[in-house]
C-alpha cells in the first residue's frame, strides 16, 4: 500500500465531504441520528487553518484526519476512512502520521473521543497506544451514548 501523507487542499474539499459522508453515515446511523452523516460546516475552516491532513492512494483521497491544537496536546477530531478501504491498515496509518506530526510540532500527547457503540474503534485506538480517560455524555446533546475520552502520551 503506497500512501502519501498531505496536508489537505480547497481544491479536495468535494472529495473529502463524499469521503466523509461515506465513512460517518454508518456511525451516525448507529447513533440513531439520522440517514447520513454531514453536513460538515468546519471542514472548510479545518483546511484552510492546515488541520485536515489526507491519505492520498494515487490521486484518490482515501482517509481524512482532522485536528486541533489545544496547549500540549492535538486533539484528532475526526479520523474516516473511504468504506471500500476500511480494514486495509489505513486509520492506523493515519494515526501513525498524525503522531509524527505531533511530535514535530511539539505535542506531548494525542487525545480523542468516540462513541463507545463502536468497539471496533475503540480497539483500533488501544492497538495504537490510546488509553481511555473517562467515559461522558457528548456536549452537543445529539444523542445519549457515551464517549469514550483517549490520549496517548508521546
Amino acid at each position: 500500500m503506497e500512501l502519501v501523507f498531505a496536508q489537505a487542499l480547497p481544491s479536495q474539499r468535494g472529495a473529502i465531504n463524499r469521503l466523509m459522508l461515506a465513512a460517518f453515515t454508518p456511525y451516525v446511523m448507529k447513533l440513531g441520528r439520522g440517514p447520513e452523516s454531514g453536513p460538515y460546516p468546519w471542514l472548510d475552516a479545518a483546511i484552510e487553518s492546515g488541520n485536515a491532513h489526507v491519505a492520498l492512494h494515487g490521486s484518490e483521497i482515501v482517509g481524512l484526519v482532522t485536528t486541533t491544537r489545544r496547549g500540549d496536546e492535538l486533539v484528532i477530531d475526526q479520523l474516516g476512512v473511504a468504506p471500500a478501504r476500511q480494514g486495509d491498515g489505513i486509520g492506523g496509518w493515519l494515526l501513525g502520521q498524525i503522531e509524527q506530526t505531533a511530535r514535530r510540532d511539539g505535542a506531548k500527547a494525542l487525545s480523542l473521543q468516540t462513541a463507545e457503540i463502536m468497539p471496533d474503534l475503540l480497539r483500533l485506538y488501544a492497538r495504537h497506544g490510546f488509553e481511555e480517560t473517562r467515559r461522558e455524555l457528548p456536549d452537543h446533546g445529539d444523542d445519549d451514548y457515551l464517549r469514550v475520552h483517549m490520549t496517548k502520551v508521546i
